[in-house]
């Protein structure tokens, strides 16, 4: 079945009457035939609250179904920029998606870089003109908000994708609408009684029940026998592997596109927060200037500035 782009914004706390930036907002990508589970753990969360101007806009699809971009600006009397605004909204606030990803990468650009890819006919990636057809998403229905220990499974199973082994500190990272903990642990003891899963102590230096599927296991029972190579890795702080503040000690690295993680033989050596160099661990001037350029390298970004040493003098 293939993917359409939604977008959903984080629940759980009142939604303001202004356009957020769709930068800011995060996107799910999941199979129609999914949807109706992870609705379900939305829970009766409060109504989102449109602009005046993206009220009017939800109201026309709300009417008329699904419609083009210039389709959508003849019914809805908007200039461009405010119908791009918006949409922007309303993907923001998770009420409309697009056909295809082109409206979403457009409406991505800034203003200015939007007016240019308007310009330039060659260049359609991020058109509004190539997005397809924009629609309400179909809201949550009775059958759906009933499916709650489906629903819990299924996201207790995806949980176990992600990360191979779960325990409660992980929940931290993850979205504050997923269901708690001790629903989770209900579920992953039923599945540990039936065989699919292992039970047990996995994680050192972690309080509570942990479980983990049959493969990972093995794979840690390998990573545990593998020689220190120094070898370094380096991730985006959106990474599911960005577990410091968590299950590794340290401050946490917000989940932002533009922050790095440097682990080396699977620990945390330094870290790029919002154009800054940090040194988790004490290194002498060559080991430093390693992890700084790996940590740049993988950035493609110009170089930061060098942050002052995690522990050291000011």
């Amino acid at each position: 079945m293939p993917l359409r782009p939604l977008a959903l914004v984080s629940p759980g706390r009142p939604q303001p009457r202004r356009r957020r930036p769709l930068r800011s907002t995060p996107i799910v990508l999941l199979p129609r035939k999914s949807l109706g589970l992870w609705r379900a753990c939305l829970g009766d969360l409060p109504a989102a609250e449109p602009s005046p101007r993206a009220e009017r806009l939800r109201q026309v699809l709300a009417g008329q179904g699904a419609l083009f971009f210039d389709e959508l600006q003849d019914e809805a009397h908007l200039l461009r920029s405010e119908l791009e605004d918006a949409l922007g909204e309303l993907v923001s606030l998770g009420l409309a998606h697009a056909d295809s990803f082109a409206g979403l990468r457009s409406l991505l650009l800034p203003a200015a870089k939007r007016s240019q890819q308007q310009r330039r006919a060659r260049r359609a990636l991020a058109n509004m003109q190539d997005a397809g057809r924009w629609a309400l998403l179909r809201g949550a229905q009775p059958a759906e908000r009933e499916r709650d220990a489906e629903a819990l499974e299924h996201v207790a199973r995806t949980l176990l994708r992600r990360y191979g082994v779960v325990c409660w500190r992980l929940l931290a990272r993850e979205a504050d609408w997923l269901p708690a903990w001790r629903e989770l642990l209900r579920v992953y003891q039923r599945l540990e009684a039936r065989g699919e899963i292992r039970g047990g102590r996995f994680v050192s230096g972690v309080v509570g029940e942990q479980f983990a599927l049959p493969e990972a296991v093995a794979l840690l029972r390998e990573v545990r026998k593998r020689p220190a190579d120094g070898a370094l890795l380096s991730l985006s702080a959106c990474d599911p592997l960005n577990l410091l503040g968590t299950l590794l000690p340290g401050d946490k690295v917000p989940a932002l596109a533009g922050n790095r993680l440097l682990y080396r033989d699977g620990m945390p050596v330094a870290s790029l927060t919002a154009g800054r160099i940090a040194l988790l661990q004490e290194a002498d001037a060559f080991t430093a200037g390693q992890w700084q350029a790996a940590l740049i390298r993988q950035a493609g970004a110009p170089a930061p500035h060098q942050g002052r040493r995690v522990g050291s003098g000011p």
